[in-house]
């Protein structure tokens, strides 16, 4: 669980930054979008062999 306490005199805009970037690194908001919606197991292979696709493409490019 990502935690971030306000120093005194600090600004709310502030606050949330940190605690943007602290979220964004933790990799929270891909796993919350992945369990937002129910996913069937054909859906999931279709995702997985698309990415694996993409990253096959990505490796050989000259």
């Amino acid at each position: 669980m990502t935690q971030v306490v306000p120093g005194e005199n600090e600004a709310i805009e502030a606050v949330l930054r940190r605690f943007k970037r602290k979220v964004s690194r933790a990799g929270i908001f891909p796993d919350m979008r992945k369990s937002r919606h129910f996913e069937t197991p054909g859906e999931k292979r279709k995702r997985k062999a698309l990415a694996r696709s993409k990253q096959r493409k990505g490796k050989f490019r000259y």
